[in-house]
């Protein structure tokens, strides 16, 4: 059975999106639901624990952590604790999945080979201009089109989650998974998920810094991690060609990477960034 994990900072916003997609997979028939909520000053916990019911109606059961302002980690950590599956599924709560996802993640984490594995992912539609641009040349870099980025959804099983103890602190933990496992170990499933992309320029730039410190901070604090990383990067040739198609979309993104290269950040504390 599965143990989902999700931690959540003032997601009233996307909360209730989120666990409606969960609670509306076709699979598992029993699964474990822990909303690790951290700090929160709006309502998420209440929302969060009026799925309850719908939980109990199809046999699952909910669990909603209201929590001091511990951080993501923390989150992470404290939800862990109580996880009562060894296969662990670890979802954003800005995050909305397809419902044969998670029948899938269960299919290929039963095995006692370590996995890493994620769903299709996608970028959720974009409300401002900028991030609309922003995301029409994203969505073509290796990242996206190549591997398993498990960006906002990732999940192990037994012999994966072995592979380390707690969460350490780190700004991206999600890239601290995925490279503590071989390319080999990481499967994509044909189901996907929703991940939304911060809206406006400024916005773009203060997370892509984030993103930036994380990886960085990760290959300081884990250098023996850096070997598992298949992460390609777009040829000048790819970039003039995506300049030609979509000159806009070329131009945000080229301004958010150059800014962000030119400011880098130095506080590695963990934030969303809306």
């Amino acid at each position: 059975m599965l143990s989902i994990i999700i931690p959540a900072h003032n997601e009233a916003g996307h909360i209730d999106a989120c666990l409606h997609s969960v609670l509306a997979s076709t699979e598992p028939d029993t699964a474990q639901v822990i909303v690790a909520a951290n700090g929160c000053k709006d309502d998420t916990v209440l929302r969060a624990q009026a799925f309850e019911r719908v939980a109990q109606a199809r046999g699952w059961q909910l669990e909603v952590l209201d929590l001091p302002a511990i951080g993501k980690v923390g989150a992470l950590n404290q939800a862990d604790q109580i996880a009562a599956h060894d296969m662990r599924v670890y979802l954003d709560a800005d995050v909305t999945m397809d419902p044969d996802l998670l029948g899938q993640i269960k299919l290929a984490l039963n095995t006692a080979q370590p996995r890493f594995v994620s769903g299709k992912m996608r970028l959720a539609p974009a409300k401002s201009w900028a991030t609309r641009a922003y995301a029409r040349i994203y969505d073509k870099v290796p990242f996206m089109t190549q591997g398993v980025p498990g960006a906002g959804l990732f999940a192990v099983n037994a012999a994966g989650r072995s592979k380390w103890d707690q969460f350490p602190t780190l700004i991206a933990d999600d890239t601290f998974v995925r490279l503590t496992f071989s390319p080999d170990q990481r499967d994509a499933m044909k189901a996907g998920y929703d991940w939304p992309l911060v809206e406006g320029f400024f916005a773009l730039v203060k997370v892509r810094r984030r993103q930036n410190a994380g990886v960085a901070e990760v290959g300081r604090k884990f250098p023996h991690l850096l070997e598992n990383d298949d992460k390609l990067h777009l040829s000048f040739g790819q970039k003039l060609r995506m300049g030609v198609r979509d000159p806009l979309g070329m131009l945000v993104y080229g301004a958010v990477a150059v800014i962000v290269k030119l400011t880098p950040q130095r506080d590695t504390s963990w934030e969303r960034g809306r």
